[in-house]
């Protein structure tokens, strides 16, 4: 499964919230390549230039996969090869986390615009024609990452498939704090974003 993705998972200092998610990929055959280098724009770039695979998959350090995932991933780079893929959002905490992903889920579908937790995969012909993660900016990497592949005319592709991740960074930092703090963000650099689309189509 997997032979032809390269799995790259950017770490923080003394990160070890990883070792779950390899346990969960250990039966896969993708090349796996954890990466540290001081920004999660900066280790993601560096384990794209480290890949031997057509395909990058992107995953957060506290994502949890399944084989549903797998499986859907597998089929979806069968049939939508130049596509930017990524999943439906959840938490491993439920209660008010439930809000979170649903509302992170609604943005994706109408919006157009995931976030890395989401597990972006994308070729990696692709990934050099977008310009990679803007190194830049000090957050949304991601985000910027999204409305860069737009304006290449890279299109989304929705997994119907839910990617699980943690929701510690909610109980660190309180929920109503970095929960407007990403709505913020991402309204923030979005606008104009979406202008200079809007512009070019007319």
């Amino acid at each position: 499964m997997l032979e032809d993705v390269s799995i790259i998972i950017p770490l923080a200092p003394q990160e070890t919230a990883h070792e779950a998610l390899l346990n969960s990929l250990k039966n896969t055959d993708a090349e796996i390549i954890c990466i540290s280098e001081g920004s999660r724009a900066k280790s993601m770039n560096a384990g794209a230039e480290q890949a031997n695979h057509n395909f990058l998959w992107f995953l957060h350090a506290d994502s949890q996969v399944n084989n549903d995932n797998i499986n859907k991933l597998e089929k979806a780079l069968q049939y939508k090869l130049n596509a930017l893929h990524y999943f439906n959002l959840a938490f491993d905490n439920g209660n008010i986390m439930k809000l979170n992903a649903w509302g992170a889920n609604i943005r994706s579908l109408i919006f157009g615009v995931p976030y890395g937790d989401q597990g972006f995969c994308i070729s990696k012909e692709n990934f050099t024609k977008i310009g990679k993660y803007s190194e830049d900016i000090e957050l949304a990497e991601d985000l910027m990452f999204i409305w860069h592949a737009r304006h290449a005319g890279i299109k989304l592709n929705r997994i119907s498939s839910k990617l699980v991740t943690s929701s510690r960074k909610y109980k660190t930092h309180g929920w109503l704090k970095l929960t407007a703090k990403y709505q913020y963000i991402w309204v923030k650099l979005s606008l104009p974003e979406a202008w200079k689309l809007i512009r070019g189509k007319t």
